[in-house]
């Protein structure tokens, strides 16, 4: 009998052990993540009227938090690009929505993040892809400008796998809804990188009320590029309409 008491306090003293540990586990904050979005690609464009750019429409992606929860308050959601600059963060208390907005073509790479009182934080990575379309009109010229583009991408992460051209010229008749009073206009499309290699190229002619269009797809997303049309016959001023995008892989 007297055996059995040092046996039984020792028994207490584990118990009491033991549940002060379960204790301390069940009080850690724990943070479910779950983020939501339509869409996680879309495409920048700018426009561009006689080689002055007119407009530029960014590719926004809107992130909701509501379905995050936490065994602590939450206080911070955010959204960090990866690039050095501060990460953008909302008030978790107040709001659930934070919108990223992306003027560059590219894959960019976000940490998305919620934070509770504690301190305790959950990451999430996504991939955000931005094409390019760039669209451009010049009206009345015989003088058409070269049309820059850069498929290299300014954050410097993958590079888009191809470029898709798409390059009208118009020759409008002389006398408007008559036709007749013009010439037939010869001309040529060239692209040429930095290096001033011409890198594909094709003849065209348009007659007087009429046009004539190129359509190709271009692989070197290397270098800077130039869309350039040169007339070789004829004088009579041109409309131009011309759409150059700049596409990643889909992966």
């Amino acid at each position: 009998m007297g055996r059995s008491k040092p046996l039984l306090l020792m028994a207490l003293l584990l118990a009491a052990s033991f549940a002060g540990c379960l204790d301390a586990s069940s009080t850690a904050s724990r943070i479910e993540l779950e983020v939501e979005y339509a869409s996680l690609n879309g495409t920048v464009v700018e426009t561009y009227v006689d080689g002055e750019r007119t407009s530029l429409e960014s590719v926004i992606v809107d992130f909701d938090f509501s379905r995050t929860i936490s065994s602590s308050e939450l206080v911070t959601f955010g959204a960090d690009l990866l690039d050095g600059t501060p990460p953008t963060t909302i008030d978790a208390s107040q709001q659930s929505m934070l919108s990223l907005s992306f003027d560059e073509h590219g894959i960019h790479n976000v940490t998305l993040f919620a934070i509770d009182d504690s301190g305790a934080r959950q990451n999430e990575s996504v991939s955000i892809r931005a094409d390019l379309r760039i669209e451009w009109t010049e009206s009345n010229t015989n003088n058409p400008i070269p049309l820059e583009f850069n498929p290299t991408p300014d954050n410097g992460g993958v590079h888009p796998i191809v470029i898709e051209v798409n390059s009208t010229v118009e020759n409008p008749s002389l006398i408007d809804g008559i036709g007749g009073g013009g010439q037939t206009v010869q001309f040529s499309w060239n692209i040429v990188d930095e290096l001033n290699d011409v890198c594909q190229s094709k003849s065209g002619q348009a007659e007087d009320g009429s046009e004539d269009t190129w359509n190709t797809v271009h692989f070197n997303t290397y270098l800077v590029h130039e869309l350039r049309i040169t007339p070789e016959d004829g004088q009579d001023y041109l409309n131009v309409f011309q759409t150059v995008s700049v596409v990643y892989s889909s992966e």
